[in-house]
């Protein structure tokens, strides 16, 4: 008898409490006994958001990796030193985590695509179900490729230990951005436009428009985004009411939810901040870079500046709030010590919780929905007032002032692209999205010499790698040694 393998089922977070799942424990969970109701249907898909909150996915190592190898961050943990220092291996621990991490979220998703259809339950509240699992495996498996190239494209539950069932070779890197168009494009049309907590039409659609820029398909990102602008979607008043993220508006279009409780907090905030936010003194992750800092307009620009003075609750100096970051020079909080001097990222601001933060981390925001708009109008038409009217969303939120065509940042789609790269980083800094942008922006160069970026992958590479070479090969993470261990249809990416 086939038997899935279906690991905690109650997700902490995701729903008001576990109670659906009081009942006989089951020696073996099979499909005939495991998936015979709404309950069980309900239980299979939090399981599937659940894979997202583990330290290998959003709870640690895919945001530090999204930044830690980008110009936007440095750290002196030896912990992502590796990655700091664009020297990383088949047994480096973040990327051995996020790959596992990613196919036990798809394996879940797996389970739910093809045993939910079957359960006798409300039949739009089915469908709904179904179509969270395809924008989870589909998020899934967009992380897995952008970070790795082709991988094997698992679409049925891991049900045996037969090589036959677990060794599959690497699909290509098209074939599997193929599988995640049309799981966001299946999704979208089974979901509400926005779920509370979950994902939703507008996420699926946001997410469609991050893809098509990662593949340059310009057209197709301007109507994704466009189909989320449509929806009349606002952005947050102000950008510091964002942060930290805990559901705060219409802005969030899908975010990791987490309680804050010993199995269910989140651990990324820990690992960023200064006493004492933090649950205790060690060299932080992704600590903000001066050549970032010195970049953003820290005087009008209100994503990056001045917010006032922060104390303790004994009235002690913690340091400035930037918004984005947090002006630590001269702590006066007890136990501070060199760890707890400096820039620190300010997304995440909730007090240590042993490692068990309340704060969620964001995925998706109608900002980044905007600036997408733009960025693929603007590879088509070059500047004209609907790619301007876009950027501009995001420009006034931050206090700066509305671009026209008579900007000099306007003056050809080369000084637009400038722009909207600048942007994009000023806005998303720490998010986990700036080393991917690079990559694209370096693969999008070399597809196309004419389109120049301000700074690619490349650049960050060539001074980080000993001999300044600008390695293409640096621009994918390389399959883990477990993973070629186990699987030997698995084939090594170049270089590695």
């Amino acid at each position: 008898m086939k038997k899935l393998y279906i690991l905690p089922l109650c997700a902490l977070t995701l729903l008001a409490g576990c109670d659906f799942l009081k009942k006989e424990p089951l020696t073996s969970i099979t499909p005939n006994n495991f998936f015979t109701s709404a309950d069980d249907a309900e239980s299979s898909l939090t399981a599937v958001y659940d894979a997202l909150q583990n330290t290998g996915a959003y709870g640690q190592d895919l945001i530090v990796m999204g930044e830690a190898p980008s110009d936007n961050v440095t750290s002196t943990n030896g912990d992502v030193a590796a990655l700091q220092n664009i020297a990383w291996t088949p047994t480096t621990g973040q990327v051995g985590s996020v790959f596992r991490q990613a196919y036990i979220g798809v394996n879940r998703a797996n389970i739910v695509i093809k045993y939910v259809p079957n359960v006798v339950m409300d039949t739009a509240r089915r469908s709904q179900i179904v179509g969270e699992a395809r924008f989870i495996r589909a998020l899934n498996y967009f992380n897995l490729v952008r970070a790795f190239g082709g991988v094997p494209l698992r679409l049925l539950p891991t049900e045996s230990s037969q090589p036959s069932e677990t060794n599959l070779p690497r699909a290509s890197a098209d074939a599997v951005y193929d599988q995640v168009v049309s799981d966001l494009q299946i999704a979208a049309t089974r979901m509400p436009a926005s779920n509370n907590n979950r994902a939703g039409r507008n996420a699926a659609s946001a997410l469609l428009a991050r893809v098509q820029l990662t593949r340059r398909n310009w057209a197709a990102a301007q109507a994704a985004a466009q189909t989320v602008i449509a929806r009349n979607v606002p952005l947050n008043n102000s950008f510091k009411s964002l942060f930290p993220a805990e559901n705060k508006g219409a802005e969030s279009l899908f975010e990791i939810q987490y309680s804050g409780t010993a199995d269910g907090g989140n651990i990324l905030p820990d690992l960023l901040l200064p006493l004492p936010y933090a649950t205790y003194s060690f060299p932080k992750f992704n600590v903000p870079s001066a050549e970032l800092i010195a970049f953003a307009d820290t005087v009008n620009d209100r994503r990056w500046a001045f917010n006032g003075v922060l104390f303790n609750s004994a009235g002690r100096l913690i340091g400035r709030d930037h918004v984005s970051y947090l002006d630590a020079k001269n702590p006066q909080t007890s136990g501070a010590n060199a760890n707890d001097r400096g820039p620190f990222v300010f997304k995440w601001t909730s007090i240590g919780n042993g490692f068990n933060s309340v704060d969620n981390n964001y995925v998706l925001r109608m900002a980044e929905v905007y600036l997408a708009y733009a960025e693929a109008a603007n590879e088509q038409t070059g500047p004209n007032q609907d790619v301007l009217n876009k950027l501009n969303v995001v420009r006034q939120r931050a206090g700066l002032t509305a671009l026209t065509l008579s900007s000099a940042q306007a003056a050809t789609k080369t000084t637009l692209r400038a722009e909207i790269d600048r942007q994009r980083r000023l806005e998303m800094a720490f998010e986990g999205e700036r080393w991917w942008d690079l990559v694209r922006y370096a693969r999008h160069t070399l597809a196309d010499g004419s389109a120049t970026h301000t700074i690619t992958a490349l650049d960050i590479i060539s001074r980080r790698r000993q001999g300044g070479a600008r390695d293409v090969n640096f621009l994918l993470f390389p399959i883990p040694l477990a993973e070629l261990n186990t699987n030997p249809q698995a084939q090594q990416n170049p270089g590695f």
